[in-house]
Parts: C-alpha cells; structure tokens; sequence
C-alpha cells in the first residue's frame, strides 16, 4: 500500500523500560540499529499495526505494554535513490509513520525477537533516550529526532534529560 505521494504508510515503536531506556534492536546478520517498525495492512488502523508489529517482531502483547502516547500526525522520510525499487508500481520513494511511545510492563524475559517466519532482528539491548540519533542510518535520522522529540515529554513530565551530543550531519 503506497499513498498518491509515494509514500508507505508505517508505524514506529519506542518501547520503554521504567528507566526511561529504550529497547534497540539490531537488524538480521546487519550492523543496523533501529527501533521496531513496520508497514500497515489497508485494513488496519496505526494502533492495530502498532500491536501486530510489537508481537512479530519482539514478541510482546497488548497487556506487555502500556501506550504513552503516539505522534500527532505522520513524519516522513525518503529512501536514498539506491534504495528505490523503480520497476514496482506504484514507486515507493518514502515512508510516512506514526510513532507510539510504550512502556514495557513485563519482564525483559518476555522480548522475544522469533515470533515471525523471518525474524527482523537478531539482537536487542536497552539505551539512552537520546542514542539512537548517533546510531541510526542517516536517512532516518531526521524522521527519529522529530519523534522522540515530540514524545519525550510524555516520558519524562519531570524535565527532559539533555541530549548529550547532537548526530553529525556527516555521520
């Protein structure tokens, strides 16, 4: 399902710990770092996605988690040309995600990232709010710097913790 603009729609989860960390998971037999995200259904809304999503690829349910809250509307980036599958029809040049912000409410035993007939990732570890910026593919550096932004609040009412070195633009 690709939008009249060229773009998939998407969804992103940032699962927390009661630390405030963040799950990143490493991509297959990759040195790719990314937070949980997946593709919608025509038939599913963002929160159902978002749920399917979490069980596929690190095993969690509904009742693992609590919704902190999500993006106020779809952030947007764009494939590098390398990446851009010019024979399919319609051209997917981008994704468009809404990004949900979770708590997880179980133990970390309950991550499980072999809930699907090819698994999307084959390593996970809790991080810093901030370091996925640095660790990131450039291509969606911008697209997680507006999320956690947005939701940062929602995570921490107290007082946002500072973002200790901001991503090189060359990086």
């Amino acid at each position: 399902m690709i939008d009249p603009d060229g773009f998939r729609p998407n969804v992103g989860i940032i699962l927390s710990n009661p630390e405030g960390q963040l799950l990143w998971a490493r991509r297959v037999g990759q040195d790719a770092w990314q937070f949980p995200q997946g593709g919608m259904r025509s038939d599913e809304t963002p929160a159902e996605a978002m749920y399917r999503e979490l069980g596929e690829e690190v095993g969690l349910l509904p009742e693992h988690v609590e919704v902190i809250g999500a993006t106020r509307g779809w952030l947007r980036y764009r494939l590098p040309r390398q990446y851009i599958r010019r024979g399919s029809h319609p051209v997917c040049i981008g994704q468009k995600q809404v990004w949900f912000l979770l708590r997880i409410l179980c133990t970390d035993k309950a991550v499980s990232l072999d809930h699907s007939e090819r698994p999307e990732f084959d390593r996970w570890r809790w991080v810093e709010y901030w370091h996925p910026l640095n660790e990131v593919v450039a291509f969606k550096r911008k697209v997680y710097r507006k999320a956690l932004n947005e939701l940062a609040p929602l995570l921490f009412p107290d007082g946002v913790p500072t973002c200790p070195q901001q991503d090189r633009p060359g990086k």
